[in-house]
């Protein structure tokens, strides 16, 4: 099993700090849901989420990582579960999804800064955006090689201030309600979703894709306090936490009277402008800038751990799994990964969500079945947190994202990608890399032998 060497280990609020960030970072990012499906689809689409597809993930991990508190996560679940060729097969989908979800951040961060910077501009090479966006890729990889505790204890202080604004707008909007607010509530959500079906598509994917990264938080299992303890806990935390996060700050701008049609990036600054005033967009602004960072140096701290667990078996060059002797950062995964990051930032991928939750979805699928398989194999593995309901619970709980995957799949088939492809086909092109490389890796160890 794969244990960290490091002194310094992530805390129980640290670890609900980080997962917030790995998987939600607020409700920044929803705003095409809103304009897709209007406020009162939006809330049902949030508040419907976190039965099928966050909480039972939650309680996969919960078992998983209790259990098996290793650096490398759901690729060493999978591996001891269903062999070293799927264990692979769900490295890598992890592995890629999450370079384009890296490069989403720095262009984010961009977006919201220049809401009260124009002169930032897009994400041209040689522009003042691309500048910037590359100094917050340096930054976050700077933070991480600074050691998981100092990851942990940022997210916990950024945290605040990611929330602050929306904590602000809820009471506000509710302080409104006698006086108009609740009519204009009331209004809102009587308005029925657009019947547009690629629409409802769209915004389902971009909402399970605020909703997922919960396993993401596996791999740096071996530098957890109490692993065994502590894990379930976040993970239910954190389900509490992130559903607040979208439900109250979407009702509290429906009780603004400001349409759902336009909503595009940055639009709470608006919607906290018409609550609060100038002020509280201005700290909009500001959490929508902290927050994108936030999520870039968590989602680069649980990434870095996976070339790690792949070097020690092999799969990679040995000097990836190098750490520092003094923080135990994997200091040439964390400058690989922020490289990686920075040669796709330019390249306008933010179109690429519906990808990103298909490949995702593949390698939860691998993680699900090993939930199960370990279940069946291994009865008698020490399992600190177990999923109620024995062997039936846990296919149940494996059953409910299973779907949602199938269905989101099947109603995004035709969802735009890129090469000519759809977004499906897209994902099954880069899925296909996977096999490849097993049967290469595993030629190459034949040769050396022969």
């Amino acid at each position: 099993m794969h244990r960290a060497t490091g002194q310094r280990r992530l805390s129980f609020p640290g670890l609900v700090a980080a997962t917030f960030f790995i998987v939600s970072g607020g409700p920044y990012g929803l705003e095409e849901v809103i304009a897709g499906r209007g406020y009162s689809g939006a809330v049902w689409l949030l508040a419907l989420l976190p039965f099928v597809w966050s909480l039972p993930v939650a309680l996969c991990v919960g078992e998983l990582a209790a259990a098996l508190p290793a650096t490398g996560g759901y690729y060493v679940w999978v591996r001891r579960a269903l062999g070293p060729f799927w264990g692979l097969q769900a490295a890598w989908v992890f592995l890629s999804f999450t370079i384009v979800d890296l490069a989403i951040y720095p262009a984010m961060f961009v977006a919201y800064l220049s809401q009260i910077w124009p002169r930032l501009g897009g994400l041209e090479v040689g522009s003042l955006g691309w500048g910037l966006a590359l100094a917050m890729i340096g930054t976050g990889a700077a933070l991480n090689l600074l050691g998981i505790r100092a990851v942990g204890r940022g997210s916990e202080a950024v945290g605040v201030l990611v929330l602050a604004p929306f904590v602000v707008m809820v009471g506000l909007a509710a302080i409104a309600l006698p006086s108009g607010g609740a009519a204009s509530l009331a209004a809102a959500l009587a308005q029925p979703p657009p019947a547009d079906a690629s629409g409802f598509a769209a915004a389902m994917l971009i909402a399970m894709w605020n909703y997922m990264g919960w396993d993401n938080t596996s791999t740096f299992a071996a530098e957890v306090d109490e692993p065994h303890r502590n894990y379930p806990r976040a993970m239910l935390a954190g389900v509490v936490v992130v559903s607040a996060s979208y439900l109250l700050p979407v009702l509290a701008a429906a009780s603004t009277g400001m349409p759902a049609g336009p909503w595009t990036t940055g639009s709470w600054v608006d919607a906290a402008g018409r609550l609060g005033g100038r002020w509280l967009a201005a700290t909009a602004v500001a959490g929508g800038a902290a927050t994108v960072v936030a999520m870039f140096v968590a989602i680069l701290l649980y990434w870095s751990r996976l070339p790690v667990a792949l070097a020690e078996d092999g799969w990679m060059p040995a000097s990836i799994g190098r750490r520092s002797r003094r923080t135990g950062a994997p200091t040439v995964s964390i400058v690989l990964g922020a490289l990686a990051c920075a040669a796709v930032v330019g390249l306008g991928l933010r179109r690429l969500v519906e990808i990103d939750v298909l490949l995702y979805g593949a390698g939860l699928a691998l993680e699900l079945a090993s939930l199960v398989a370990l279940r069946v194999r291994e009865p008698e593995l020490r399992r600190p947190y177990r999923v109620p309901g024995g062997l039936p619970g846990v296919v149940a709980v494996a059953a409910l994202p299973l779907a949602l995957l199938v269905f989101a799949a099947w109603r995004g088939r035709d969802e735009p990608g890129a090469l000519g492809l759809s977004a499906a086909g897209l994902a099954a092109l880069v899925a296909a890399v996977g096999p490849v490389w097993y049967l290469a890796r595993v030629r190459a160890v034949r040769a050396s032998r022969a």
